[in-house]
């Protein structure tokens, strides 16, 4: 029996959650099989590519499909279902050759399995939320808004030939191409089983892994499939993600064994932790901004100025120093330093004015735009369960009620899928939220701020002359001069403050020794097909 199999079987007296998971039911696994258990965030609403919208179904997603790109162990973009492409010298025309692979079912993949895809997420009839994303390919705005689906931008020469017309040249493709929004489907599949397709015992998947379980609020279950192209290159058989909202309570699981790793710990015990364990302790700078967001169609929104007076009120840097109190960085603009291609040097004109002097500011701009004692400013603060939000919530409205007694911030807790449902549909005031980068470009920040990327662009934020300057950035060749463009944009994006960016996140992931292949990276992605364990390792090296 492999090691991992032994520990695994003795955690299932721990905990009754994790008994399912460790020979209950259809979920059991062989006793020689190699299992990692993984904390991942929160329950995931959808497993399917289309219908998903979260970093924790991202992360169960990319094991089991692969696209024309794909993730090494570092998170760098590197060709997956692509064997080989080409560019065309104005950057407009990808053509790619597919490698030789197979679904699990047997049934070639095929290029018609990516236009199929394209085709579908494309379709209003989808509802796809993350479909803007797929707009810099050549007719996806118009197929998305109900142009026929002849007119998307990808063709299938043949079998193995996938051609990809895109709008505007773009050097952040490969990066875009690993998102599950653009991996391939079994048409066959999906034509025959409809939104069922997804279920465990029906869907059929290209990537490492198999859907074989999922046990709402309690785990996800993924299987190798031995159809995989890179099967032999595979050490993980089994694979259980558990939503791990309570991150304290996720952090005791990594602690006593129950979990192999965990995506997040409190940042308050980070000095606890680099104490106690510090060998599963991993921070590193990510891609992430956490960013409030203002429904700019209220009236008492709608003004830049009202917006800035709010925005201006927050103590960012107690929230990342006292709050988070793990590395992260105060935020003043919406793209985190990092970004490739990208200079930055954006920021709010009153970033560097101390935090009373700014509330007296905020102070004048509300009075200014009407607001008193005879005319309070009233609204709804909406923040997430998860992680360190709820500690977040009340620091914020105290920052707002020390403007004035007349700004009565209330607050109201939700949870993340809700939450996140809620902003997409407009149904909210004013409500916190965060962006993981799905690419290294600073476009996929500034593509929020898009009148074209409502619902992903929550504010419902629509200024012409910013889609202007985004669309003419992406169509310049030299990358300098875009970058510049970029930032002019993004600073007009920070001077009307639709979005309040709050700190530019590091990412908190707890990793028992144990696990090998672990690659700490800007991403914080970490595909399973890539770990291991260090017995089995020695093992295999002897």
């Amino acid at each position: 029996m492999a090691k991992k199999a032994l520990l695994s079987s003795v955690i299932c007296i721990v905990s009754a959650a994790m008994l399912a998971a460790c020979g209950g039911g259809s979920s059991s696994y062989d006793a020689d099989s190699v299992v990692l258990h993984r904390g991942n965030n929160v329950e995931p609403l959808s497993l399917d590519p289309h219908k998903a919208s979260g970093q924790w179904e991202n992360n169960i997603i990319g094991d089991m499909f692969i696209g024309l790109f794909t993730e090494d162990a570092d998170a760098q973009p590197v060709p997956g279902m692509a064997e080989s492409y080409t560019v065309s010298e104005d950057g407009l025309t990808w053509t790619f050759t597919l490698r030789e692979a197979l679904w699990s079912d047997g049934v070639p993949v095929t290029a018609h399995d990516f236009v199929y895809a394209w085709q579908r997420i494309t379709n209003p009839e989808t509802g796809a939320q993350y479909v803007s994303l797929l707009y810099p390919i050549e007719g996806a705005f118009e197929v998305s808004n109900g142009a026929d689906p002849s007119e998307l931008g990808v063709r299938a020469l043949d079998d193995r030939t996938l051609e990809v017309q895109l709008v505007n040249p773009a050097p952040y493709l490969p990066g875009l191409l690993t998102h599950y929004t653009t991996f391939p489907l079994p048409s066959h599949v999906v034509e025959e089983l409809g939104d069922e397709w997804v279920r465990p015992g029906n869907i059929v998947v290209n990537g490492p892994y198999r859907l074989t379980e999922w046990r709402t609020n309690d785990f996800v279950h993924l299987r190798r499939n031995d159809s995989f192209f890179d099967n032999a290159n595979v050490c993980i058989d089994d694979v259980y993600f558990y939503p791990s909202v309570d991150a304290s309570a996720a952090t005791r699981r990594v602690r006593s064994g129950e979990y192999d790793l965990n995506m997040e710990f409190p940042g308050q015990q980070l000095a606890v932790l680099r104490r106690d364990m510090p060998e599963y302790v991993r921070v590193h700078p990510y891609m992430q901004t956490a960013y409030f967001s203002f429904n700019t169609q209220l009236d008492k929104f709608s003004d830049p100025a009202v917006r800035n007076a709010l925005g201006m009120a927050i103590d960012r840097e107690f929230i990342a120093d006292g709050i988070l109190q793990a590395g992260h960085i105060p935020a003043y603009a919406m793209v985190p330093p990092g970004i490739a291609n990208y200079a930055g040097g954006v920021g709010s004109q009153w970033a560097e004015t101390p935090i009373e002097e700014r509330r007296e500011m905020a102070r004048a701009l509300l009075e200014e735009a009407g607001f008193g004692p005879d005319n309070p400013l009233r609204f709804e603060y909406t923040y997430r369960a998860s992680g360190d939000n709820p500690r977040i919530a009340p620091a914020v409205q105290n920052d707002w009620s020390t403007i004035a007694d007349w700004v009565q911030p209330s607050l109201i807790q939700n949870d993340t899928q809700i939450h996140y449902d809620n902003m997409r549909a407009g149904d909210f005031e004013l409500s916190d939220g965060g962006w993981v980068a799905d690419y290294n470009d600073p476009y996929n920040y500034l593509f929020l701020g898009e009148t074209a990327s409502i619902p992903m662009n929550y504010s419902r934020y629509s200024n012409p002359d910013y889609d202007a300057l985004v669309t003419a950035a992406n169509q310049e060749l030299d990358v300098d001069v875009r970058a510049g463009m970029l930032a002019q944009a993004e600073q007009m994006l920070i001077d009307d403050m639709p979005i309040v960016p709050i700190v530019f996140y590091v990412n908190k992931n707890l990793v028992s020794p144990d696990v090998t292949g672990w690659d700490d990276n800007f991403t914080n992605i970490h595909r399973t097909r890539y770990l291991c364990f260090a017995d089995i390792d020695a093992a295999a090296a002897e």
